[in-house]
């Protein structure tokens, strides 16, 4: 057991069954059957952002598959649109000076790479990692297939022969 009583397991993070589901890879036999399931769905935006970050976070909004975000995921979705804002306000910044935005020249007269730089890069980093883990990039929707209505609800085999 880890520093205050905290139990770490080995291997990887555990998926929740919606996950599950939507891959095709639910199996009863490993279904957690006291998992939380979220319901509610996504409103607006927090007031408090800016309008860049809220253009973000309605086109995620309006194409997210359906059921695949809900209002338990409001804190990553805006973690992402904030960091989409702020990156897309810095790009901007960056094309409106053109290739002088990318270099700048210190004090002593030595050209470096522009700070901003670092922080698209920094942004783009994050936001990847919200990308990837709420299905946003074509190699995580790769993984997403749209489970298949069983055929027959009468079948007692449907729910092991698929």
């Amino acid at each position: 057991m880890a520093a205050g009583g905290k139990r770490y397991s080995a291997g990887r993070k555990p998926l929740p069954a919606a996950v599950k589901k939507v891959k095709g890879t639910l199996q009863k036999c490993r279904t957690n059957l006291r998992e939380p399931k979220p319901t509610g769905l996504l409103g607006d935006p927090p007031a408090y952002m800016t309008e860049t970050a809220q253009e973000a976070w309605r086109y995620a909004v309006s194409n997210a598959p359906t059921g695949l975000l809900s209002s338990l995921d409001a804190a990553v979705l805006e973690r992402w649109a904030n960091c989409a804002g702020m990156y897309r306000e810095a790009l901007a910044k960056i094309n409106r000076a053109g290739v002088s935005g990318m270099i700048i020249k210190t004090p002593g007269g030595v050209l470096r790479r522009s700070p901003m730089m670092d922080v698209i890069r920094d942004l783009a980093l994050e936001m990847k990692g919200y990308e990837a883990e709420m299905g946003f990039t074509p190699a995580s929707r790769s993984r997403v297939q749209v489970a298949q209505e069983a055929r027959n609800s009468q079948d007692p085999w449907a729910d092991i022969a698929g």
